[in-house]
């Protein structure tokens, strides 16, 4: 698993995902692997503050990758790190909780047997059948959307990934396209906003031969959002109650000055788990901008 890029085909065709398989296939040697299937239920939570009548609105979104749950809840009161940090906040000062939340759960199905055992009142969200849908249709209980299509291999560096976008109501909402690099699990970069270039050519070299596909956005978060969403209150206190390793002493025999050559692995790399924990933390993030979720 490796560092990954996400990109929104919000105004592909029909056909799109078609027309996405051929030209991978045909135009860049692409190998089809698998089927990609992910679905996404949203809720939402009223609560009053002691300090105000006013109901405030939570978010919850919950993915299911594979056998895992990616669960990001969102309250707008509480403030994030970055913030709190910016703002030259006492260090003693530590809320009950951020801004956005982000968990996983295993297997599919754990959320739903967490909330109803924590009698926890969050609200599943519907959508609204469009005006052409037949009235006895029912509608999904909080399965807001889905995303169905297949992943590619590109050589051995590259897995691709393009799906429709489906909503419980049966249309579609465009598609999204992943590019994972597969040799590095992160990739330093000198953007803000930790857009890669690598990857980014990429997604659009799988677009490039495709008339029409203008409404097309790369969504990327920077390394500093995500340790935001990485935040753990525990892991945090015990780095601060470890001592500072001394430096080597420069006569030891084994010290050979390469020692930071090889980067470390860091919490929150592109490997494993976190690969899909910071998948399903854009695909959510993506979604939720456009107001599907």
């Amino acid at each position: 698993m490796g560092f990954t890029g996400l990109a929104r085909w919000v105004n592909s065709p029909t056909d799109g995902l078609s027309i996405i398989s051929d030209n991978i296939i045909k135009n860049h040697n692409g190998v089809f692997k698998e089927k990609w299937q992910l679905s996404v239920k949203s809720y939402r939570s009223l609560l009053s503050t002691p300090q105000s009548a006013v109901q405030i609105e939570r978010s919850m979104c919950a993915l299911t990758m594979r056998e895992n749950v990616f669960v990001l809840v969102e309250d707008p009161l509480a403030p994030t790190r970055a913030d709190l940090l910016a703002g030259g906040a006492p260090s003693s000062y530590q809320p009950g909780h951020y801004r956005n939340t982000f968990l996983t759960l295993s297997p599919p199905g754990a959320l739903e047997q967490l909330l109803e055992h924590l009698k926890a009142r969050w609200v599943p969200v519907r959508q609204a059948a469009p005006s052409n849908a037949p009235r006895n249709r029912p509608q999904g209980s909080g399965q807001q959307l889905s995303v169905e299509g297949f992943i590619f291999a590109i050589g051995t560096d590259w897995l691709v990934r393009a799906g429709n976008v489906i909503l419980s109501t049966g249309g579609t909402k465009g598609m999204l396209l992943e590019a994972e690099y597969l040799p590095l699990p992160t990739i330093q970069s000198p953007v803000a906003d930790g857009t890669s270039e690598l990857v980014s050519n990429l997604l659009t070299a799988v677009l490039s031969n495709i008339r029409g596909a203008t409404s097309v956005a790369v969504i990327t978060s920077s390394d500093a959002q995500w340790e935001d969403v990485l935040w753990d209150r525990e892991e945090e206190e015990k780095e601060k109650e470890q001592p500072d390793d001394p430096d080597p002493s420069p006569d030891d025999i084994y010290v050979y000055g390469d020692e930071d050559i090889l980067a470390k692995p860091r919490r929150g790399d592109w490997v494993g788990v976190d690969r899909d924990r910071r998948s399903a933390y854009l695909i959510i993030g993506a979604l939720k901008s456009e107001g599907i979720l």
